[in-house]
């Protein structure tokens, strides 16, 4: 009983993060599960014109699926749309191609994270009509490091345990946390303000001095869980941004 219910999933709430094409008429699709985590199913027959799949297979939109099979590759036999979200458009679309990147290069294959599937559903809902997508990618990312096991210090500096100063300035180095930056110190990690740390720990992105050092300090971190893998959607919204 155990063995089939490994090999078989029904009703899953997912999200599809890529395809690619498999052999003449088939797709390889990365999905994004609540239960099971990211997972890699073949949709047989999805790249026929009329296919059922064509019209369901969206990225982006919330899904019900359900699939069989032991192996890493499984075999998909059932996808219903769930009424969905506006569509991406423009930075709002690279933004969402950048959390579906994420989710590829650092999730392990069947590791579930309820909280950071329900973190990317708030965050593609919050895109279509951001006003500041920044904050949108920040909360995401906090709970995406968490998830890994890289959660944020905020609250005091690692050093002597002491709560963060709005106007003191610190340096936050990967895998310890923020230290107190003194003249002639430790050089490495990320300098940015206590007045950051407090903001980052409440979701508050209005200071735009906040909203700079945030993103250096979460590209930091997410470099280092990266190690020698490359965000595409990151150069593109660089360049975007050079325009």
């Amino acid at each position: 009983m155990a063995m089939a219910e490994r090999a078989r999933r029904d009703g899953q709430p997912a999200y599809l993060l890529h395809t690619y094409p498999y052999r003449e008429t088939s797709l390889v699709a990365e999905i994004y599960t609540r239960d099971t985590g990211r997972v890699a199913l073949i949709a047989r027959g999805a790249r026929r014109p009329r296919s059922a799949l064509r019209g369901v297979l969206m990225a982006f939109q919330p899904l019900l699926l359900a699939w069989s099979g032991k192996s890493e590759l499984k075999t998909l036999y059932k996808a219903e749309w769930q009424g969905g979200y506006v569509p991406l458009r423009g930075l709002s679309l690279i933004c969402g191609f950048y959390l579906n990147e994420l989710l590829l290069k650092l999730l392990p294959r069947e590791d579930p994270h309820e909280q950071l599937f329900e973190a990317y559903a708030t965050a593609l809902g919050q895109l279509p009509t951001a006003q500041d997508h920044a904050a949108v990618l920040r909360r995401f990312e906090r709970v995406l490091l968490r998830e890994l096991g890289y959660g944020l210090v905020l609250d005091h500096d690692v050093a002597g345990g002491h709560p963060i100063e709005p106007g003191a300035r610190y340096r936050y180095v990967p895998e310890r946390g923020p230290l107190p930056a003194r003249e002639g110190g430790e050089q490495s990690g990320v300098e940015l303000t206590g007045q950051t740390l407090i903001d980052m720990a409440v979701d508050h992105y209005a200071d735009p001095r906040t909203v700079q050092q945030s993103k250096a300090l979460m590209r930091a971190l997410i470099n280092h869980c990266l190690g020698q893998q490359t965000l595409h959607t990151r150069q593109l919204l660089r360049d975007l941004q050079q325009l």
